[in-house]
């Protein structure tokens, strides 16, 4: 299952278990630890704190979540900030990873994470982040579950400088106006006037004499025929091609099982970045969905930025989506 990047209060969120961001003795504290406590209930959660006892940096013990929407809570010691010489990384990542085996031990689906030890702890939010989506993608390479990381704003995604005057220049490079006239006066809208010319050209083996049934015979490949066929070709499995494109193992069977599935446009790029695409194999696979990677979409930009940048780390690009407040690839 998937990780998706959600701006939300984390004691919201409807799933089987939060994290909480939690001191070694397990008590109540403040900023994302106290709201959990007060939304569970503050007397009864501490009372089963007070039964663990304590926990370890790095470490992470289960609780019942009591009034919270999740069935459970998670608290993870995280590493106080002490400039990255003292194992924070390995300890930050250990609170992630263990939170995670907790859930699948005890057959969890569904897991929210806030951003552990950047807040009071110190941790720089990019250090943080980084740390986060690392041990996430990892985990969920090799197990199913659906992940969350919690945001309350953008804070966290500090891109670099470069990045992001190489992002707004591709953009400005590229950019042209959605109502961008053609040569015969007609309007184009979210398309690219090449895409255009080959999507009306006819088949060179449809003629005008054949009926509306041959012409249905001869479909051209659909986009789960191409997308299975390009999986093989690339010499992956199905699991890696669905892992790294994001995707839920349940949508995935979907479409292996659905010869006529129609994909989100999302869904048809998450595999075009799994499977490391350049831009003409992508835009030939979206045309197999009915889209195209348009120059009047600041979306379709950022993606064309990283494939023609040889950049396919589908957190990575989700990082700078949602920054630039764009949908997210992936289910």
């Amino acid at each position: 299952m998937p990780l998706k990047f959600v701006r939300n209060d984390i004691t919201k969120m409807n799933v089987d278990a939060i994290v909480n961001a939690a001191n070694a003795g397990l008590q109540m504290g403040g900023g994302v630890c106290g709201a959990i406590f007060e939304a569970a209930g503050p007397r009864e959660l501490q009372a089963d704190c007070n039964r663990i006892g304590s926990c370890a940096v790095g470490g992470a013990v289960i609780t019942q979540g009591y009034r919270l929407p999740a069935k459970f809570v998670i608290h993870a010691v995280g590493p106080i900030w002490q400039g990255g010489g003292n194992k924070e990384e390995e300890l930050l990542r250990s609170c992630y990873t263990r939170s995670m085996t907790l859930a699948v031990q005890h057959n969890l689906n569904s897991i929210a994470f806030p951003l552990i030890s950047s807040g009071i702890y110190g941790y720089p939010k990019d250090e943080a982040l980084r740390v986060a989506i690392t041990a996430i993608s990892e985990f969920l390479m090799k197990h199913e579950l659906e992940v969350y990381l919690v945001l309350f704003d953008k804070k966290a995604f500090v891109l670099s400088q470069k990045l992001v005057e190489s992002i707004d220049q591709y953009i400005d490079d590229h950019y042209v106006d959605e109502r961008a006239v053609s040569e015969r006066g007609r309007v184009l809208q979210h398309y690219d006037v090449s895409v255009m010319e080959s999507v009306n050209r006819p088949s060179a083996s449809i003629s005008k004499e054949m009926t509306l049934e041959d012409r249905l015979d001869r479909l051209d490949e659909s986009f789960s025929g191409m997308l299975l066929r390009l999986i093989d070709e690339k010499g992956m499995t199905d699991v890696e091609a669905y892992k790294k494109a994001n995707i839920d193992r349940r949508l995935f069977s979907k479409i292996r099982s659905q010869p006529e599935y129609s994909p989100s446009k999302a869904t048809a790029i998450a595999f075009a970045i799994s499977l490391r695409l350049d831009l003409g194999e992508t835009r030939e696979l979206l045309s197999k969905a009915g889209f195209t990677l348009s120059r009047s979409s600041r979306f379709d930009l950022i993606i064309s930025y990283f494939i023609e940048m040889e950049i396919y780390d589908i957190f990575k690009i989700n990082e700078v989506l949602f920054a630039y407040d764009q949908a997210l690839l992936g289910a």
